[in-house]
């Protein structure tokens, strides 16, 4: 059997190789709550927003005058970036037995002739501490950056929205105050990750894991 994973699916299997198991061979997800949609159409507006400096060599106005991001642009191939964007396309890798990992990029920058992952994400407030959460993500990017014959850096950004203040005029706007973050990528911990993961897919249910929250619901448990 061959499976096809994600940075999701590997954050899962990171988490609890049980529900990993579950999720992936079984077919059995945990259990969701409502999933609001106001992220996703973020993601949609902060992508329009960049499409309209790309192929003009300067930044969006939020990236401008940033010492990380000196000597860089944006990656101007529109239509290329269209399918690593497109989460039924995007970058994808098999192994030798035909397994894949696969994941869908938000953008890309140059700098040197090395490109660079950045990823967008919305949150309510200013980030407290690294964000090492994404770290897999940024790693499994970097990896199929790499193995689609393209030359990556071996860093990646995160670029976090967040609003700071609500403005009262005839319509009702928010401000969004932006941080940049640069994270160090390792893609031998993708293909690593991933190997483990499917060797867990090949074998054995994995056993209940006591520290688990899901594992603890008595039919998802099963």
């Amino acid at each position: 059997m061959q499976y096809k994973l994600s940075p999701h699916s590997l954050n899962q299997y990171n988490e609890c190789h049980r529900c990993f198991y579950q999720n992936v061979k079984e077919k059995k997800a945990r259990p969701k709550g409502h999933f609001p949609s106001l992220p996703s159409g973020m993601d949609l507006v902060i992508k329009k927003h960049f499409d309209e400096y790309r192929g003009t060599n300067q930044l969006p106005p939020e990236l401008r005058n940033l010492h990380d991001l000196e000597g860089t642009v944006l990656f101007d191939n529109k239509k290329l970036l269209s399918e690593w964007r497109n989460q039924w396309k995007g970058l994808f890798w098999k192994d030798a037995k035909g397994n894949i990992l696969h994941g869908a990029l938000d953008d890309v920058l140059i700098k040197d002739d090395n490109l660079i992952v950045m990823d967008y994400k919305t949150r309510g407030f200013p980030l407290k501490e690294k964000p090492t959460y994404y770290q897999l993500q940024l790693d499994v990017y970097d990896f199929l950056l790499q193995k689609n014959n393209h030359p990556a850096a071996d860093y990646a950004f995160l670029l976090f929205y967040y609003p700071v203040r609500l403005m009262k005029t005839e319509n009702v706007l928010f401000k969004f105050n932006t941080e940049l973050v640069k994270m160090n990528v390792d893609a031998g911990n993708a293909q690593k990750t991933f190997a483990d993961a499917v060797t867990i897919l090949e074998g054995a249910k994995p056993k209940k894991n006591e520290k688990c929250e899901f594992c603890q619901f008595s039919v998802f448990a099963r």
